[in-house]
């Protein structure tokens, strides 16, 4: 299978600013990039590219004065596969885990495992351990948090989501995450591409979605707490300990969001008509101008993913 993803996002800013972006597709997919346009800027400016301790593809650039767009179009393939289930895959005790999944156990920004332990482990303690344990905590935030884009808010925790009720996917795989922590099983928060693929088609605008991995059986796995079913067509493009570590966009400066938009549908090569680089797929969703679900509260000078 095929699959078409991009993105095109303006902002403005009224002096000159730095910034960068973690919005490009995740290095471990290279492999599978059919086609892929580099990131364009509209003005034109100078980029250079880097990989942030987590391992996400950024890019660096100064934002000139006045409206600025940011744009990057791709085809990636993909087995067509929806998220594989493992019922086997086990627990391991943290003596244990590799040295790199013990920072996946620690509290973070949105996550507040020192508040959430008791409760955690009341909920999901007599659960199986493995696989059965993260399913419970899917199924029980799910059916916890309320899902909308009026209810976005960039400063919501994990607890915040669990008192509250309701919440966008950062806040789902927020709270899902803090409950495996403290279950002791490493957990990592994911933003990417996910399209209406093998689903109905969603009526509210495309965005860019969140979803988790736990570390089970050696090797790591995609959850996914606000839809809680296996989906197809997941393209990572950055993984970090929680939404602060992976924002879309981050300025050193204050920025106003003007216009966003974003792709991710199946690519049939022989419906395929001719167009210019710059044209995006049909049933591409646009942002609200100047208020995104992406950026609703967020802190000055960030732009988050929720």
């Amino acid at each position: 299978m095929l699959i078409r993803v991009g993105y095109s996002m303006t902002v403005e800013v009224n002096q000159p600013t730095h910034l960068f972006t973690m919005m490009s597709v995740h290095p471990e997919r290279a492999v599978d990039i059919v086609r892929q346009s580099p990131t364009e800027t509209f003005p034109q400016v100078p980029k250079r590219a880097f990989i942030d301790q987590h391992g996400n593809s950024c890019l660096r650039m100064v934002a000139p004065v006045g409206e600025f767009t940011i744009t990057q179009d791709a085809i990636v393939t993909d087995s067509g596969l929806p998220d594989p289930i493992e019922p086997d895959a086990d627990e391991w005790r943290p003596e244990h885990l590799p040295d790199d999944c013990l920072r996946y156990l620690s509290a973070s920004r949105y996550c507040e495992t020192d508040r959430l332990a008791d409760l955690a482990w009341g909920l999901f303690g007599a659960t199986e351990p493995g696989w059965a344990r993260v399913q419970a905590v899917c199924d029980y935030v799910h059916q916890r948090l309320t899902f909308s884009y009026g209810y976005a808010r960039a400063t919501r925790t994990a607890m915040e989501a669990y008192t509250e009720r309701v919440g966008v996917c950062r806040d789902f795989a927020h709270l899902a995450i803090a409950f495996c922590r403290c279950l002791n099983i490493p957990a990592r928060y994911v933003n990417g591409y996910l399209g209406d693929i093998g689903v109905e088609p969603d009526p509210s605008p495309m965005d860019f979605s969140a979803w988790f991995e736990v570390y089970l059986g050696g090797r790591w796995h995609a959850f996914d707490a606000r839809h809680n079913h296996p989906r197809i067509g997941r393209i990572v493009v950055a993984r970090g300990h929680d939404a602060m570590d992976v924002p879309l966009l981050h300025s050193f400066g204050l920025h106003k969001l003007k216009a966003f938009r974003v792709w991710a549908k199946e690519d049939n090569p022989s419906s395929r008509v001719a167009s210019s680089r710059y044209d995006t797929p049909t049933r591409t969703h646009w942002g609200p101008p100047g208020r995104s679900p992406l950026d609703l509260g967020a802190p000055k000078g960030v732009t988050h993913l929720l």
